[in-house]
């Protein structure tokens, strides 16, 4: 007989170390079929926006995704592709199964996920989908959330994004009213060399605490990035905004038998033990 020392796996543990240190994990993803599965939905729905013919190479097509869109266009490209990816039923528990695991590790088991899934797209050297440094607590988000981050082609250097990692995060925050003048741009000066570029190919995913400085900025590699992400949460933590809040920014998707039965009791009235 061998007694248990620890409520936690020593995969739970790796993982809660590194996530606490970084503030960030790069994870393969959980479910291969179902990134595919969206990959090739996204293609199909592209394809259909172009009227054109689906590609034998779906990463090459989404990877010279510039060859064929403009600037100008692009918007209306990812919107068709944005609207009709979410009016797929199977969408977000597919997401959710590409980080499943992860997520019950570092988030747990009872969780609600965004009512929607992001798309994003970003052609080489063009500036109308840069996403300037920001933390998204800062917009009245809870900060009892995580993002999954999971691109479409091999997301790398300026292709990806950057993220302040989370020591270095703590130190910052507070010293954020320095920057009234010179706002968020001055903010980027201060941290810039203390940033980390992210690596996430694809077949990967990256979960990290939107509570942690990040963005992006002008893609300078040559090939575009195609990036979906989506916020979840703990199905019991607080929600420090009116309008994102359980019920209509968050929906719960993992609710247990146990809670389901607690959140209907109601005690009888007039009743004394």
């Amino acid at each position: 007989m061998q007694s248990v020392t620890s409520f936690y796996s020593d995969e739970e543990r790796s993982l809660g170390r590194e996530f606490l240190s970084r503030g960030y994990v790069v994870r393969d993803v959980c479910d291969r079929g179902a990134l595919e599965a969206i990959r090739d939905k996204v293609v199909e729905l592209a394809c259909d926006h172009l009227k054109c013919a689906r590609p034998n190479n779906v990463g090459e097509f989404l990877d010279h995704i510039h060859e064929t869109v403009t600037p100008a266009t692009l918007n209306a490209l990812r919107l068709a592709i944005y609207h009709g990816m979410n009016a797929v039923e199977w969408l977000r528990p597919s997401y959710f199964a590409v980080a499943r695991r992860h997520l019950e590790m570092l988030l747990g088991n009872e969780l609600a996920m965004q009512n929607k899934v992001n798309l994003s797209i970003q052609m080489p050297n063009d500036d109308s989908s840069v996403l300037p440094i920001h933390a998204d607590a800062f917009g009245g988000e809870t900060p009892f959330q995580v993002v999954v981050w999971l691109p479409l082609v091999d997301c790398i250097r300026t292709k990806s994004m950057f993220i302040l990692p989370y020591e270095q995060n703590r130190k910052i925050l507070p010293l954020m009213n320095q920057f009234r003048d010179g706002g968020m741009a001055e903010a980027y000066e201060r941290v810039k060399d203390q940033l980390i570029w992210l690596d996430v190919p694809y077949g990967t995913v990256l979960v990290f605490s939107p509570n942690q400085l990040h963005g992006n900025i002008v893609n300078a590699e040559p090939t575009s990035r195609w990036s979906m992400n989506c916020r979840l949460t703990g199905l019991f933590t607080p929600y420090t905004s009116h309008e994102k809040k359980l019920g209509s920014y968050y929906l719960p998707i993992t609710m247990r038998p146990v809670s389901q039965i607690g959140l209907d009791y109601e005690p009888p009235g007039g009743f004394q033990e």
